[in-house]
């Protein structure tokens, strides 16, 4: 025969859990989880922005060479709007990509990363450079133990690294 328990609302019986024991559990699952520390995502900067002293022309050619000498797949290449958009690449996270913390511990692993450039002339001898980048997860891991996982995907911000060595190539190469 089946009785009902005043701490319960299921009737008791052998292997019935009571209701002050689902409460602590419940509680203590609320508690562990309390102590795990959130995903921390990198605050996105804006577009790189930068200025080649060097006419239009000279300045497209000397992107394209230096993308291809960095060997970057290029997705698209449109001279006539200014427009180079790279496939993505797979990159060590912290190289070109900050994929955030879980509290004191980096997201360490790999990121898939792409750049679009956007190059307008500005006046005569000057070439304004406009890029803009697409960073996320592929395989991570919270610091630098433990096993690299593909989910959940955390996107990412720029470390400034790659724009900024392209902007000094790209210099590099239009000097006379």
């Amino acid at each position: 025969m089946n009785s009902v328990s005043p701490d319960s609302s299921t009737p008791t019986g052998g292997s019935t859990i009571t209701r002050r024991r689902l409460d602590a559990l419940v509680l203590g699952g609320l508690l562990l989880a309390g102590c795990a520390r959130p995903h921390v995502s990198p605050i996105l900067p804006p577009p790189y922005r930068d200025q080649v002293v060097a006419p239009y022309d000279l300045t497209w050619r000397a992107l394209v060479k230096t993308l291809a000498m960095e060997n970057f797949p290029l997705r698209a290449v449109a001279r006539d709007s200014g427009v180079i958009a790279t496939d993505e690449i797979v990159t060590p996270i912290g190289l070109y990509a900050d994929c955030g913390s879980f509290g004191s511990e980096r997201v360490e692993g790999e990121a898939l990363v792409s750049f679009t450039v956007f190059a307008q002339p500005n006046g005569g001898d000057d070439t304004d450079l406009v890029i803009n980048s697409k960073m996320r997860t592929q395989a991570h891991r919270k610091g630098t133990s433990g096993k690299l996982k593909s989910n959940p995907v955390f996107q990412c911000a720029s470390t400034g690294r790659f724009e900024a060595n392209l902007v000094d190539s790209v210099r590099a190469a239009v000097k006379p």
